[in-house]
């Protein structure tokens, strides 16, 4: 498949830059030890990371949002997870790399997360690696999430972008619809969360990396 060369790359967070499974899963796993149960092995919690409370509520409690105490869990495991957001996690291995390979191109970059505005902000704010992102665009930026294109609309449009001319990497299958539907190349980040699992191949992304270096080799390709 023959792909132009984007403009701007914009990403996914948790699963595609930033491995933050471990500090999800210790805001839910604390609930648990708090409440006097038995703590739950991470390799349980890591496959729902990129789903979220739902996803650690699920893990630790077998609890769906439906249940009549789920609103009052939630806001106990997303104030946890505040207290913690950058205990644990870390930045992908080749990420550092790859976004130094966008720069020396004159490539410029982005993120686009379904994570709210009261996580990402002051979570990128600790991480130096996100300095030189020239957009990063939260869950409730907009009146609309992944997998609606607008959340990256506005990042084409604050990067004074055609969306057209940018790439799109994500670990979910939201991501790949979003990117789709906003006329973006898209990359599955096939090391992510769900990347794993998941029926990738299925998703439709134009391509599908392995590895965060993977990129840079299709950016050549380009």
């Amino acid at each position: 498949m023959t792909t132009l060369l984007p403009h701007a790359v914009l990403f996914d967070l948790d699963g595609t830059l930033i491995d933050s499974a471990p500090d999800l899963g210790a805001a839910a796993d604390k609930m648990r030890t708090d409440r006097g149960l038995a703590s739950l092995d991470y390799a349980l919690y890591r496959p729902m990371a990129g789903s979220g409370a739902r996803g650690m509520l699920e893990v630790a409690f077998g609890m769906e949002p439906e249940h009549p105490d789920y609103e009052a869990f939630k806001e106990e495991f997303l104030s946890n997870y505040e207290q913690a957001m950058t205990v644990r996690s870390v930045i992908f291995d080749g990420v550092q790399d790859m976004l130094a390979h966008l720069a020396e191109r004159g490539l410029r970059w982005g993120v686009v997360t379904n994570k709210s505005q009261r996580f990402t902000l002051p979570l990128t704010a600790q991480i130096p690696l996100f300095a030189t992102a020239q957009a990063i665009v939260s869950g409730d930026t907009t009146p609309h999430a992944k997998p609606h294109p607008e959340p990256l609309f506005e990042a084409a449009r604050r990067m004074q972008l055609n969306p057209q001319h940018c790439w799109y990497v994500g670990d979910d299958e939201r991501d790949i619809v979003a990117g789709k539907a906003a006329g973006m190349t898209t990359v599955a980040a096939h090391y992510g969360y769900l990347g794993s699992q998941a029926e990738v191949l299925r998703w439709g992304a134009d391509h599908i990396i392995h590895s965060p270096l993977a990129l840079v080799e299709l950016l050549v390709q380009a």
